[in-house]
């Protein structure tokens, strides 16, 4: 693990290094058990414990307990004894500096697997939101697919109708994909065929939160991220057992989580009982699961899993809508592609800004040097602050939080970046320790800001011009404001001779960075 950790790093032996492979920490619940308790971790030849591989919840711990205590009595050829807060800073170390290994958990992934009656998950997939069995015989595939959540809206909130609209379709096709796709090697298509498992996910919840002009970082935000998923699994789940009542059951349904009557959110009692604590994650519901629940209990499921969600970061660029389950990243930002570059500005802030009359040339040039960012405007009023504030701008434990909501309902995993602006050893434990106690299955990036940026040189130099919340420029012409009434806008970063940090005390990140020291 020690070596591992190393492979993305960009100094060192080239030959021990692996710049183009993507890398991923698979981590027991017993090492974070170690680490939380500020105990040693143990670190063994996977020849001297090959079962340990394949072990997940008090199994492992059984087994792992056991090696140690005949490394303890000197019957182990290779072993060695740290303390398991020093590998985890290393992790997290790795993390910061060359963004892998990811920090998935094995255990959630496992114990909430519905398929863990007939094999191991190992790892996640590229993007971590798939978590499928795999062995020496089987492949795992997974066909995916994402619900444009701003098309579903209906008010303040989903439009229930069309939603179950749209995923009964979708479920439909993807299960089509299963039969009719190109396997290049049998061992996917076995499978596949096998389990039939699809991932249904959501874009766009960044869209809905504005719409309904909600801030990401709200009880509120978090509370539609529980209640649209709920309704997103509620209508996958059923859809599948519509197409085992029409098409038949999957073969390895017998004895499936499933087959027992136990739904993904049931699932969590299970984790809970095999973690024996440290599981902190919200188990209430929204909707009657009465009817999803006698129906699997008639017909079965057509597929083994039903929901995942993906980055959608390309689909959701074409279709116009945030990613996936993304906070903004800029509200303006320059989008480049084979036809060129293009500016691209969040429509939203825009409307909102027009109902106030704050929408003007200066209020672009402010957007344009503050990189699409509001917090430094001092004329945007707070509220519109907290609606658009992008993702740096975001305490990372929103995101966490809300992924703990949906992971709830899914019984795959979700692809989730997680943005930091101004990190610090404190912050990073404080926020991959708050993923695992909230049952998360898996991280995926970690995004972090630099604490300078290079001095515009295209745009006005010195102190941004003041424009009153009621007045503005139009058509190109200044209006008259009356001077007690002019809000200054937030004046530019002031530059020192030989300095190349704009933190200044009161900004975001300032006590957390560690540059100056």
């Amino acid at each position: 693990i020690e070596e591992f950790l190393d492979l993305r790093k960009n100094t060192g032996d080239d030959r021990r290094r692996t710049h183009d492979m993507n890398t991923a920490n698979w981590i027991p619940d017993l090492f974070m058990k170690r680490v939380m308790e500020k105990g040693y971790w143990s670190l063994f030849s996977p020849s001297e414990t090959p079962d340990l591989h394949d072990l997940v919840g008090k199994a492992f711990e059984e087994a792992y307990v056991g090696y140690e205590a005949k490394a303890a009595r000197g019957e182990m050829t290779v072993y060695k004894k740290i303390e398991a807060l020093d590998l985890w800073r290393k992790m997290l170390s790795m993390l910061f500096e060359t963004g892998h290994p990811w920090i998935t958990f094995k255990d959630p992934c496992n114990i909430r697997s519905p398929q863990q009656h007939v094999g191991v998950v190992h790892s996640s997939n590229l993007c971590t939101e798939i978590t499928l069995n795999t062995s020496a015989d089987e492949i795992a595939v997974c066909n995916l697919g994402s619900v444009n959540l701003p098309q579903h809206m209906k008010g303040d909130g989903l439009d229930h109708a069309k939603l179950q609209k749209t995923i009964r379709t979708a479920m439909r096709m993807l299960d089509n994909v299963i039969d009719i796709n190109y396997y290049a090697v049998d061992k996917a298509r076995n499978s596949n065929m096998r389990h039939r498992p699809v991932g249904m996910g959501v874009m766009g919840h960044q869209d809905c939160l504005h719409m309904m002009r909600v801030p990401f970082a709200s009880e509120k935000a978090v509370q539609f991220a529980d209640t649209s998923m709920e309704a997103v699994c509620y209508y996958a789940y059923l859809a599948s057992t519509e197409l085992a009542e029409e098409r038949g059951r999957y073969e390895t349904y017998e004895g499936s989580l499933w087959d027992r009557g136990i739904l993904p959110q049931d699932s969590i009692k299970l984790l809970a009982e095999e973690r024996g604590g440290y599981l902190e994650q919200d188990t209430s519901e929204s909707m009657d699961w009465t009817p999803v629940r006698e129906r699997i209990k008639q017909f079965g499921m057509r597929n083994s899993n039903c929901v995942a969600i993906a980055p959608t970061a390309t689909i959701s660029n074409i279709i116009g809508v945030s990613a996936c389950i993304e906070p903004t990243f800029q509200n303006l930002y320059v989008k480049s592609n084979l036809s060129g570059e293009f500016t691209e500005i969040n429509s939203y802030l825009v409307r909102d800004l027009k109902a106030r009359d704050l929408w003007d040339e200066v209020m672009i040039a402010d957007l344009k040097y503050f990189d699409g960012s509001l917090s430094k405007i001092d004329r945007v009023p707070q509220d519109l602050r907290d609606i658009y504030a992008t993702a740096f701008e975001v305490e990372p434990k929103w995101l966490v939080e809300q992924a703990s909501r949906r992971q709830k309902w899914i019984d795959q995993a979700q692809s989730l970046n997680i943005y930091m602006a101004g990190a610090s050893g404190k912050k990073l434990d404080e926020t991959y320790k708050l993923a695992w106690l909230r049952g998360l299955k898996t991280t995926y990036y970690l995004r972090t800001i630099a604490a300078t940026h290079m001095e515009k040189s295209t745009t006005r130099t010195g102190a941004l011009n003041a424009v009153s919340v009621s007045g503005g420029l139009t058509g190109g012409h200044a209006a008259p404001a009356a001077a007690p009434a002019a809000a200054p806008a937030a004046s530019a970063p002031e530059v020192v001779d030989g300095a190349a940090c704009y933190l200044r005390p009161g900004d975001a990140g300032f006590d957390e960075c560690e540059a100056c020291q």
